[in-house]
């Protein structure tokens, strides 16, 4: 073989090495780029996993007076919608005994009481989680039967002999305001029973095992025809601050500031204005 030949073969051989090497490199690179792929998949999973951990969840446990059960309810269903995948769990009480029962352990999100009396019994004892915010107002009525057959037309109508009335009881804020509203007037009323909270008292009326009823605006027109309503002036002395508060032991503390946020909305204004409250 001639010397030229030699020279031709080894160049043939050099240049076949470098393209092999070279293979070999994308192949490197295309294994290292196929290898990031799933990394770049997996970053985004995790952000996209951490998205949906922002998200609220679970249930929001929210305890509420009682005269609050039918602005809640649309707000709680208002809620659901707004945040896929929590629940709104109400108990709706006499508002003393709902504080009574946060102060002894129960587990609850959110209070929201009828007056700033019975909110204290709960923030004395350190259960608030920050200062608790008036949200409405809410003013007394007098519920009578359907038609007002015994034409009650004033506070001091209730006083009547033979008239079957209903007071709530002195320490829950419904109560707690027609006395202060009777005292006002120099009245002077002995009920046939006090009730635990306004839902009961009204519910003596629409089973007529009651005359009448003192109770919120707001109850006498959620029963619609089922009671008649008659204002009188001495219920501008009694009006009750309603505040709400997260509680310190929130077991969703996320959720409970949402939906007292949702409360305290436009939106939320709109419902409870709606429903016979006073705004603050």
């Amino acid at each position: 073989m001639t010397r030229s030949a030699r020279r031709s073969r080894r160049l043939l051989q050099v240049t076949g090495v470098a393209a092999a090497a070279l293979l070999a490199l994308s192949a490197c690179s295309s294994s290292s780029d196929s290898s990031s792929s799933p990394k770049s998949d997996s970053s985004a999973s995790t952000a996209s996993t951490g998205s949906s951990a922002a998200k609220l969840s679970g249930t929001v446990t929210v305890f509420a007076a009682a005269s609050l059960k039918e602005s809640f309810t649309t707000l709680g269903q208002e809620f659901e919608k707004q945040h896929p995948g929590t629940k709104v769990s109400f108990n709706f009480g006499g508002s003393d005994t709902l504080a009574a029962s946060i102060t002894s352990g129960a587990p609850a999100d959110v209070f929201a009481a009828a007056s700033p009396k019975t909110m204290a019994i709960v923030t004395d004892k350190n259960d608030a989680a920050g200062t608790p915010a008036t949200f409405v107002r809410n003013q007394l009525e007098i519920a009578t039967l359907p038609g007002n057959p015994d034409k009650v037309a004033s506070l001091k109508d209730l006083t009547k002999s033979g008239l079957k009335v209903v007071l709530c009881d002195k320490t829950v804020p419904c109560g707690a305001a027609a006395q202060k509203a009777l005292e006002a007037s120099n009245l002077k009323l002995t009920p046939v029973s006090y009730e635990q909270d306004v839902k009961s008292a009204l519910t003596k009326v629409e089973l007529k095992e009651a005359d009448a009823a003192v109770v919120y605006k707001t109850d006498v027109k959620a029963a619609g025809d089922k009671v008649q309503g008659v204002e009188f002036p001495e219920s501008a002395k009694a009006v009750n601050d309603y505040p709400i508060v997260q509680l310190k032991d929130a077991p969703n503390a996320e959720a409970a500031k949402a939906f007292i946020a949702l409360v305290q909305s436009d939106e939320g204004r709109k419902v409870l204005t709606e429903a016979g409250f006073l705004q603050p």
